[in-house]
């Protein structure tokens, strides 16, 4: 099919580079990095090299495996982001409590931050703690209600609290409102600290000339305040528990397929609705973000429902989706959406025909290029200028730990069809990505760093050890940043 001109404002109109580093990933004093001067730290960076995006992963609070695509809330940032530094910056907080120890601490912090805060903070700033919570009326209270009540349930998912709760008796959620109000003021506050970090980097990037390329999972968790504030936007039970729930069949990752889990949308519902939520989700990430990532884009178009009395996501079907009932929604009101498609996986003639309809660029990965023979479509020489290029994703092992994986045979095969170049791996790889007419490649920065597979971020399939990989400042000494800079110039980018 012809490619279509790009609906997206600007940003893949010309040749960038960038890089995915998710921000708990960044060095510092924290148990996990966060947003405050190691951030700005990596801006500069990326700006020395000449590098124009930096991609992250959702930003969304985390259960306990930290994964960003289970996230408690499609709206709500991560506290665990919050720089403890930068409060005691804007003296809403003493430098004595930014150590903290134990989990349970960081809610008592917070809470001393907005008492510092009503008391010092200039009117200028009021203001902006009052249209943060008019901005964020849609979800905000919600998303504290159902935290502190989670709290007070020891954890349990929403569909095991009492019944008044699970479904939101006005009595029952009034007596919570009165109970804990102090604690839903925090949460509210909390959600407006990460906003305003946020958008004071994103400031400060864009004026470094770098783009921030966000994450949005199509899918949200069953567990999560989106789930339990509009039960009726998907496909339940009578006790709240999902019927069928969302997954993709055997593929390059798992031979029983990948049961994630997620509830899915009772699409009929939402077409009814106007598509309400999703125009607010997209509208949220939009004010976030300059360039969006919608995971398992396919779903769209159909998606692998899987009963969820079932182990695996053998047993599933694909069930359609009204995706250009809601992209020509989304189009109405906001003119341009500047979203990028993960096409990845098993991608039909009717997901290419839904991207390509509306212009949004899909995605190439160089690890799955070199197997299938010349067709293969992330082969360089079939990519299409409307696209994002990378040598993997947080999702694969690192460039080198994959190549050191591979037989001989195929190894000398990449070799020779990248020139049989005596350059080390990953760089040959990285030199193909930037190389390619893709408008935007991407590096992780684990192939940047050469490192093996002992530093990948996550293994599809498994629960234990993911997302806490962290990287140090002096893996980025020598010549790196010389190198960097020079082979994005020299493919133009």
């Amino acid at each position: 099919m012809a490619e279509t001109a790009p609906l997206l404002p600007g940003l893949l109109q010309q040749r960038l580079a960038g890089i995915l580093l998710h921000p708990t990933s960044l060095p510092g004093p924290a148990v996990n990095g966060d947003l405050g001067d190691d951030a700005y730290r990596f801006v500069d960076f990326l700006a020395r090299t000449g590098q124009r995006v930096w991609q992250v992963l959702p930003l969304g609070p985390t259960h306990n495996d930290l994964s960003p695509y289970q996230s408690l809330s499609a709206f709500a940032g991560n506290r665990h982001l919050i720089s403890l530094h930068r409060l005691v910056e804007w003296g809403w907080l003493h430098v004595s409590e930014v150590v903290i120890r134990e989990p349970y601490e960081l809610s008592r912090v917070m809470a001393h931050a907005l008492q510092m805060f009503s008391s010092r903070a200039s009117q200028s700033e009021q203001d902006e703690w009052r249209e943060f919570c008019a901005k964020a009326e849609g979800w905000l209270d919600d998303y504290a209600l159902y935290c502190v009540i989670r709290q007070e349930q020891h954890m349990r998912a929403w569909c095991e609290w009492p019944e008044p709760l699970r479904w939101r008796s006005p009595d029952a959620l009034r007596e919570v409102r009165s109970r804990h109000s102090d604690e839903i003021e925090a949460i509210r506050f909390e959600q407006f600290l990460f906003y305003r970090q946020w958008q004071q980097l994103k400031r400060y990037a864009n004026e470094k000339g770098v783009q921030l390329f966000g994450d949005m999972p199509i899918f949200v968790g069953h567990d999560s305040a989106d789930v339990w504030s509009q039960p009726e936007g998907f496909l339940l039970d009578t006790a709240g528990q999902p019927s069928v729930v969302a997954g993709v069949p055997p593929d390059y990752f798992s031979q029983t397929g990948q049961r994630w889990g997620n509830p899915h949308y009772d699409w009929e519902w939402m077409a009814k609705n106007d598509f309400q939520w999703w125009r607010e989700r997209v509208a949220w990430h939009m004010q976030m973000l300059d360039l969006v990532r919608i995971d398992h884009f396919r779903g769209f178009e159909a998606s692998w429902e899987i009963p969820a009395s079932e182990a695996t996501a053998i047993n599933g079907r694909w069930v359609k989706a009204p995706g250009e009932q809601l992209f020509n929604r989304l189009l109405q009101q906001f003119g341009k959406l500047p979203l990028v498609a993960e096409d990845l996986g098993i991608i039909t003639p009717e997901v290419e025909a839904l991207r390509d309809r509306y212009g949004f660029p899909g995605m190439r990965i160089l690890q799955f290029a070199f197997e299938g023979g010349p067709a293969n479509p992330y082969l360089p020489y079939n990519h299409t200028p409307n696209s994002v290029v990378y040598t993997g994703t947080h999702d694969n092992d690192t460039t080198l730990g994959w190549f050191n994986n591979l037989n001989r045979d195929l190894q000398t095969h990449i070799l020779h069809f990248l020139g049989d170049v005596r350059e080390a791996m990953p760089w040959p790889l990285i030199r193909a990505t930037h190389a390619s007419v893709a408008r935007l490649a991407i590096i992780p920065i684990q192939d940047l760093l050469a490192l093996g597979e002992e530093h990948r971020m996550n293994i599809p399939g498994t629960t234990q050890g993911n997302w806490r990989w962290r990287f140090q400042w002096e893996w980025l000494e020598g010549d790196m940043e010389r190198k960097l800079l020079e082979t994005t110039r020299l493919y133009g980018r």
